[in-house]
């Protein structure tokens, strides 16, 4: 969330860099609000001061041996009881504008940094560099994954549907194992590079949902159990970072990396129509997640390096891609700077996103209490997150399926995943 004390003492930027983004932002009920909860707050410490007085006054007569019945005193008390009737009202309704606030606050977005593009929408996001034109695929008639998953048996939508609904998918077979294996090839790639992995709970509660920035905002997004205050998780970024949620950390135990193999569960809503066939918007789709608990001062050095780790799992596996600098328009709720990383796909001749590596800054330690202490020093900071997928099984499975398509219906296996596998051609 959006520091307060910034929105006060700098509104007019503030508001200009909320209109970059994509959707309508207004502070100015903000500000109003935030104007009467201080004043309010200025007027119950003038009456708290005032109570405070009107005591030991009132104290020091009796102790002086004034008579408790005196004019003076009974007024004193009659003044301090008037106060505290004042104070009782005050003190709730304080309360209630904070927390106004607070609810306006956490539907605003984090606001982009410098080195964010301005743009409208995804039309005007900046490609960075290309990777792999090399290993573009020569066979004129590819498939889609879809259709090719199917001819080898080894994905069958049909029969989901009949278990659940549409946009699931049973991975029969060969299909399992090679999901498998690169789960496992990218979790053994990751832990290489200095990630710890974790295995979270797939459900989790509202303030892990708010921590990170789903709720309240994208509700609507997200699977709920209807009998318990308890959400399917939407990436494994929110039980991950959540795992730090009311912490103070130690400076030196900076920075944290964790890496994690989850199913991750979203309801796609406002996508119907738009890729409703194959590996790429289902509800339910297994994905590694990379997550980074990190000092301020190097959050930008942090996301360049966590891009370089998603990249490294599609240039193992030898498969083109680009990376794209997301614009204002464009840009996730709660990050501040995104790189997508887009893998091409020949059956469409589009990339397709496959990973979103974000630098979130402070927006989510703020909701989520999330802090550090240097030692030796006063006080305490709040930490920067950055997450990103490393990568989406299901949409690497789809490249696969496709940049690896041969002439006769075959697909080969790469070569990093035949040890996982146990065989090279499907």
């Amino acid at each position: 969330m959006l520091d307060i004390k910034q929105i006060r003492e700098n509104p007019q930027l503030i508001q200009e860099r909320l209109n970059s983004r994509s959707g309508t932002y207004d502070i100015q009920p903000i500000l109003q609000l935030d104007k009467q909860q201080r004043e309010l707050e200025a007027n119950r410490s003038q009456l708290q001061a005032r109570s405070n007085e009107i005591g030991k006054s009132v104290g020091q007569k009796m102790k002086s041996g004034v008579n408790p019945q005196d004019p003076e005193i009974q007024s004193l008390r009659d003044e301090g009881n008037a106060i505290k009737a004042q104070l009782s009202e005050l003190e709730p309704r304080e309360k209630e504008l904070k927390a106004e606030i607070e609810q306006l606050i956490l539907a605003l977005p984090n606001l982009p940094s410098d080195s964010t593009p301005v743009g409208k929408g995804e039309e005007e996001n900046l490609e960075v560099r290309r990777w792999g034109d090399e290993y573009l695929p020569q066979n004129p008639n590819i498939l889609p994954h879809w259709e090719i998953g199917e001819k080898l048996g080894i994905l069958n939508f049909e029969r989901a549907v009949k278990v659940a609904q549409s946009r699931f998918v049973n991975l029969i077979g060969a299909g399992a194992a090679l999901e498998r294996a690169l789960i496992n090839f990218m979790l053994k790639t990751q832990t290489a590079a200095g990630y710890v992995e974790v295995s979270p709970p797939l459900l989790v509660n509202t303030d892990s949902l708010t921590g990170t920035g789903q709720l309240p905002k994208f509700a609507e997004e997200s699977f709920k159990c209807a009998d318990d205050e308890l959400w399917l998780i939407p990436t494994a970024e929110v039980p991950v970072t959540n795992l730090y949620r009311g912490e103070i950390l130690a400076a030196e135990d900076l920075p944290i990396y964790h890496c994690a193999y989850t199913p991750c569960f979203r309801r796609e809503a406002g996508s119907y129509g738009r890729d409703m066939r194959g590996l790429i918007r289902l509800h339910q789709f297994n994905k590694v997640e990379l997550v980074k608990v990190v000092h301020p001062s190097t959050s930008f050095d942090e996301l360049e390096k966590l891009v370089g780790n998603a990249e490294a799992i599609l240039q193992a596996l030898k498969l083109p891609y680009r990376v794209i600098n997301l614009c204002t328009g464009d840009l996730g709720f709660g990050a501040t700077k995104t790189y997508d990383l887009e893998v091409w796909l020949p059956s469409s001749g589009k990339y397709r996103e496959i990973s979103s590596c974000s630098n979130c800054f402070d927006f989510q330690a703020r909701r989520a209490d999330i802090r550090f202490k240097e030692a030796g020093k006063k006080g305490t900071q709040f930490v920067h997150t950055l997450n990103g997928s490393g990568l989406a099984v299901g949409r690497t499975m789809a490249a696969i399926l496709e940049n690896y398509q041969q002439t006769d219906g075959t697909i080969l296996i790469p070569e990093v995943l035949q040890p996982f596998l146990g065989r090279e051609v499907l």
